[in-house]
């Protein structure tokens, strides 16, 4: 017992050894800040990992609403440009219309120009030949007043010699002689032909009764050729007076 006290009492080897000072203390105090300074920088790194973050989402969301309204102009520029395209061809179709209707009434005025030009010369033709034919009409006219004065009492005679009137038939250059007693069987009863003096050669147009062709056809080349109209009235008389018997 004695033995065990005095062991306990006896200073140990630790109680020998030198009091070494490690610093725990500061070494906790120091850690302590380096703690804090790195969960401040973590803080810090994560706000601002977070915020660029933030920051990027916003970016992305405003790309993507740029990309959106670009889009939804591209698509109205698409859909402005497709009717502007077709409004070009419709104008270009309209403008095609209407030079093709121009170039048609154009060509529908050269026409109608080259057809009042060839009426105009048609109608200057013609006038110059009424003209002429008035002239030539005239001076018949003229000259068959000058023969009748020399050929009334002529005519006078025929008419009383061969039974005859001369009548006019509607038409201007065109005279009808009527006979009578030319059928012995009914004095009254007439015949007649249609002389045409519109030419310088006169022609017989038609007889009652019918007369051979070649028969008149010699009686007009005298009178054609000598102007002897008695001979002709009584060659004519002679003929159908024959056509009447």
């Amino acid at each position: 017992m004695r033995a065990s006290l005095h062991a306990a009492d006896a200073p140990s080897m630790a109680d020998s050894l030198p009091n070494i000072n490690f610093g725990f203390d500061d070494l906790r105090d120091r850690m302590a800040r380096f703690t804090e300074r790195f969960d401040a920088f973590i803080a810090k790194g994560r706000k601002q990992v977070l915020e660029e973050r933030n920051r990027f989402r916003i970016n992305v969301a405003e790309l993507q609403e740029d990309q959106r309204l670009k889009t939804r102009e591209i698509e109205t520029l698409a859909h402005k440009s497709s009717s502007h395209a077709q409004a070009v061809d419709k104008e270009a179709a309209e403008t095609a219309e209407m030079h093709a209707a121009i170039a048609s009434i154009t060509q529908q005025r050269d026409a109608r120009a080259q057809h009042r030009d060839r009426i105009r010369a048609e109608i200057a033709t013609v006038q110059r030949q009424i003209a002429q034919r008035l002239s030539a009409q005239r001076q018949y006219a003229k000259a068959i007043d000058e023969q009748a004065r020399f050929n009334v009492p002529e005519l006078e005679f025929w008419q009383t010699y061969l039974c005859m009137r001369i009548e006019g038939t509607g038409a201007v250059d065109r005279l009808k002689f009527i006979f009578t007693h030319v059928d012995e069987k009914d004095w009254e009863r007439e015949a007649c032909f249609e002389l045409d003096t519109e030419r310088r050669d006169y022609k017989v147009v038609s007889s009652k009764p019918k007369l051979e062709a070649d028969h008149i056809e010699r009686c007009v080349e005298r009178l054609n050729g000598n102007r002897d109209l008695g001979q002709f009235l009584k060659g004519m008389r002679d003929l159908l007076t024959a056509a009447v018997r």
